[in-house]
């Protein structure tokens, strides 16, 4: 690890003009490549208090042993060079999307002599046009059968043309008249890459022209009673309108444009596009991208475009670019693309109509990306094993935490205070182990106070539950040292925990346990069920910082409970910080622990959220009925079953409100007067109520 001060430029000898930098570490590679309106303004940033960086510009600066620049005359030329340095560099700090699967392609190989229509995947060639991408080859291989009726462009492998060629006899295709043949001279050359450019421009959109070609033809042919060509040219005609049937519609004819959109969370972003050509949809395709760098939304949204058209021909960048931000140099951008295109290209972000409804849903197509991405990821054996090493490296854990506890407080500036506990063994939830707390002994919106009390009532009701029934012998899985007697396994009483199977039979807690009465501790011997806090974990983790991890171990330490570790995960900059430690545990960006202590912690904020918004639906409906005589918990939940809501409830006469078990006649009364705000209302029944009174009126 270097000091940025041992290579920081000397004072005045950085240019305000605009350009491009680049990071070297003490081998020379380039790790960073960035640009700038003025050099001088963003590279003094870098050079500022490490503690006021970002943890990831922190480990970038500390990498590296040396910065280096070029000055441009404008700012589109910086956002030119900086892609080509990118490119060239390949720098490890700089985000780079990548593809999560290696999409299709519809090519046409316009380079050579008889130009050829196949399916690529992988990098793009030089001379060959592209069109897609696809989501299955298949589908490309349907479109261009049914297009060989009416452009019978050549198909076939390099080797199979010259064969044709040696021996004067083409392939299946040309004898069934869905390829030209240039090889045994059908077509010359000329001719047939007018067929190509023909197929290539019906792929682009340009479909009406063809269509109604083909209608003038097939109505000429009848008129001159030629009925045979008349019905081949309808059954191309047919050809072409299935081929655009399997495109879409999504926007006005004519509309050329990619929509992109970003679902993200702290250490990844998802990316989708959808290719809109003639107000078709043309291909669709994904990236999942790491946050390798200090990033905005705006600022990913400049990467992803500078990425996506850096390697594209002109004709691959489209009239008008649909994004969910604008990027920070929208104007330089915008011109970038046009010098691209060779004509005016929009950036812009859509406000309202189909276009924004279009975004929309490939917003929610990326967020799908994202999740799938997470789970594969959460499933995949191998890294959840290495989360777990990396989580028992950092933390210096004597071994891996194979049971997580995670616990999280939510309230409303301190009403209905709640906390959550998520469990995760093995790196996957345990759902039937989540337990929810009610925080009542905490005044106000004190995180801190709520976690001490939610982890001690925890860990009391762990010892409670274990002293209920005392045992010669304690229970695997609480760590070793609390439990130094080994299990005694019963076979009969062992319930399988399917998360720890999928680690080996060696990991992982399970309930056997050693034998008091015929019973393993910590279970219920009434039930046959474990009892609810009957296991210790190997981890607890608290959302938030010092603070609150302070908190927890405080309230551990009264308890005597020592052997369980426990640490905080801050969400301003996902530090891990550790009890009596003045600095917090950066683990690296790329961290598969980093990664499983975040699903740990997010889940708990949402199992806090969703518990937090039912007690307070619940207090709020519960304070609108709570006021009416005579009515209890029995009869408010029996009217709120039968009605549905309270607004219902007060729409309803005093004859139906009484027409419920349980409800009578007088308590139905005080029901209306008690919701219904008019100074007097008909009930229903023939007799009005004074509101302020409760009287009947006459």
């Amino acid at each position: 690890m270097s000091d940025p001060a041992t290579y920081r430029p000397a004072v005045g000898t950085i240019p305000e003009q605009p350009g491009v930098y680049r990071f070297r570490d003490s081998s020379g590679r380039v790790i960073y490549v960035g640009k700038a309106k003025s050099l001088r303004q963003r590279l003094n940033s870098y050079f500022a208090d490490l503690a006021s960086l970002h943890p990831r510009t922190q480990t970038m600066v500390t990498t590296a042993a040396g910065v280096e620049w070029t000055t441009v005359n404008t700012e589109v030329e910086a956002l030119q060079l900086e892609y080509a340095w990118i490119k060239e560099y390949d720098p490890r700090f700089n985000v780079k999307y990548r593809d999560d699967k290696s999409y299709p392609y519809l090519a046409v190989t316009m380079g050579e002599q008889f130009p050829r229509v196949q399916v690529m995947r992988g990098a793009k060639r030089k001379g060959t046009r592209y069109f897609g991408p696809y989501s299955h080859a298949w589908a490309i291989r349907e479109t261009v059968d049914l297009l060989l009726r009416v452009f019978p462009v050549r198909t076939c492998s390099n080797g199979v043309f010259k064969r044709a060629g040696q021996i004067g006899r083409p392939c299946l295709l040309g004898y069934i008249e869905k390829c030209a043949a240039p090889c045994v001279g059908r077509v010359d050359a000329e001719q047939h890459r007018q067929l190509a450019e023909d197929f290539c421009d019906f792929m682009a959109g340009k479909t009406e022209r063809y269509v109604k070609r083909l209608e003038r033809d097939m109505r000429e042919a009848s008129s001159r009673l030629e009925f045979e060509q008349a019905a081949r040219l309808r059954d191309d005609i047919t050809a072409l309108n299935r081929a655009m049937e399997k495109n879409a519609v999504v926007l006005a004819d004519g509309t050329d444009a990619d929509v992109f959109a970003l679902a993200e969370d702290e250490l990844e972003a998802a990316v989708q596009v959808f290719h809109v050509r003639d107000g078709r949809i043309r291909g669709q395709r994904g990236w999942v991208v790491e946050k390798v760098e200090d990033v905005t939304t705006a600022d990913l949204v400049e990467h992803l475009l500078q990425q996506v058209y850096g390697e594209t021909s002109g004709e691959a960048v489209p009239r008008e670019v649909l994004v969910p931000v604008d990027p920070p140099l929208l104007t330089e951008v915008e011109a970038w693309l046009s010098g691209l295109r060779g004509s005016h290209v929009n950036v812009r972000v859509p406000q309202r109509g189909d276009k924004r409804s279009l975004l929309e849903t490939v917003a929610r197509n990326a967020g799908q990306a994202l999740t799938l991405h997470k789970v594969h990821r959460a499933g995949d054996l191998t890294s959840r094993a290495k989360a777990l090493q990396e989580i028992q490296d950092a933390l210096d854990l004597s071994e891996a935490p194979l049971r997580i506890e995670c616990y999280d407080v939510s309230h409303i500036q301190g009403s209905n205070i709640v906390a959550s506990m998520v469990v995760f063994e093995d790196g996957l939830p345990r759902k039937s182990e989540y337990r929810r707390f009610t925080i009542k002994s905490v005044d106000g919106s004190d995180d801190v106070a709520s976690i001490r009390e939610v982890i001690t009532r925890r860990f009391r009701r762990y010892q409670d539950e274990r002293e209920d029934q005392p045992a010669t012998g304690t229970l695997d899985p609480a760590p070793a040292a609390l439990n130094p007697a080994p299990a005694v396994p019963n076979p009969a009483l062992t319930v399988p925990n399917p998360a720890s199977a999928a680690l080996g039979p060696a990991t992982g807690p399970d309930l056997t346990g050693t034998l008091e009465a015929g019973v393993p501790t910590g279970i219920d011997p009434d039930t046959g069920r474990p009892k609810r806090f009957a296991y210790a974990p190997q981890l607890v983790v608290v959302d938030g910082g010092a603070p609150q991890v302070a908190a927890a171990a405080a309230a551990m330490t009264e308890l005597g409970i020592v052997d369980v570790a426990l640490c905080g995960l801050a969400k301003r900059l996902e530090e891990v910080w550790i009890p009596d430690d003045d600095q917090p545990v950066i683990l690296p960006r790329s961290s598969e622990g980093l990664y499983l202590l975040q699903r740990i912690r997010d889940e708990a904020h949402r199992f806090a959220i969703t518990h937090h918004r039912q007690r307070r639906s619940a207090a709020m409906t519960a304070s609108e009925l709570d006021a009416v005589p005579g009515l209890g918990p029995a009869r408010k939940k029996a009217l709120l079953a039968h009605f549905g809501s309270v607004k219902k409830l007060r729409q309803a006469s005093v004859e139906a409100i009484a027409s419920v078990p349980g409800v009578g006649p007088k308590v139905a009364q005080a029901v209306v007067v008690s919701l219904n705000s008019a100074p007097a209302r008909d009930t229903g029944t023939g007799v009005a109520v004074d509101m302020s009174t409760g009287e009947i009126i006459d």
